[in-house]
C-alpha cells in the first residue's frame, strides 16, 4: 500500500481463504502489528495466542452460533485477550490491536476478518469466551475480545465505494451542527 487511504479503502472482511499457508515472515509482522498496538497509560494489557494448528482451528470455527465457521479454513487465527485488572479499558485497548492486526494482514496482501467473542454464544448457549478459554487453556483472569481469522484471499472484493459513505452522520461543533 501506498497511502493509508488505499488500505482502508481496500480492507474488506474477508470469510474465504485459499488452502496456501502463511510464510513465517508473515506470521512475525501480523504479531508485531498487535504488539504495537497503543494502550492506555502503556498498560499493554492485551496478549495473543497465535493459532495455526488445524485442529485446534475447526475447534475455534464452533466457538459462536453463526459467524466463526470460515475459521476453519483459515491459515492462521490471532485470538485476542486482555486483562481487565491492568487496564479498565482492555476492550479499547484490545479492539485497537485486533484493527492493527487487520490492517498489517491487508498491507501483506492477505484476507482478514474479526470475529466477535465477547458476549456472545456458542450454539448450545455457553458463552463463548468461556468455550475459547477451554480450548486454548486461558487463565480466568484474561478476557477474551475477538478472534482475527487471517489468511490469503479466497475471492474478490471490490474497495469501499466512497458514494456509499454517511455523512449524514457526521456532526460539526454539537450534535446536528452543520
Amino acid at each position: 500500500m501506498e497511502k493509508f487511504s488505499d488500505l482502508i479503502r481496500t480492507r474488506r472482511s474477508m470469510r474465504k481463504f485459499t488452502s496456501e499457508e502463511l510464510t513465517q515472515e508473515e506470521v512475525v509482522s501480523l504479531l508485531k502489528a498487535a504488539l504495537m498496538a497503543p494502550t492506555s497509560k502503556r498498560s499493554n494489557s492485551w496478549q495473543f495466542i497465535a493459532v495455526d494448528d488445524k485442529a485446534c482451528l475447526e475447534r475455534l470455527s464452533h466457538c459462536k452460533k453463526a459467524g466463526a465457521d470460515f475459521l476453519k479454513d483459515a491459515a492462521l487465527a490471532v485470538v485476542v485477550l486482555a486483562d481487565p485488572l491492568a487496564s479498565d479499558v482492555w476492550i479499547e485497548d484490545a479492539s485497537i490491536a485486533s484493527i492493527y492486526i487487520q490492517l498489517q494482514a491487508e498491507d501483506l496482501g492477505l484476507g482478514s476478518c474479526w470475529i466477535q467473542v465477547r458476549e456472545r454464544f456458542t450454539s448450545d448457549d455457553v458463552p463463548a469466551d468461556e468455550y475459547v478459554r477451554e480450548v486454548l487453556d486461558i487463565p480466568l483472569q484474561l478476557q477474551v475480545l475477538s478472534i482475527i481469522a487471517i489468511g490469503h484471499k479466497g475471492m474478490e472484493r471490490k474497495p469501499f465505494d466512497e458514494k456509499h459513505l454517511q455523512w449524514e452522520k457526521i456532526h460539526i461543533n454539537k450534535y446536528g451542527g452543520k
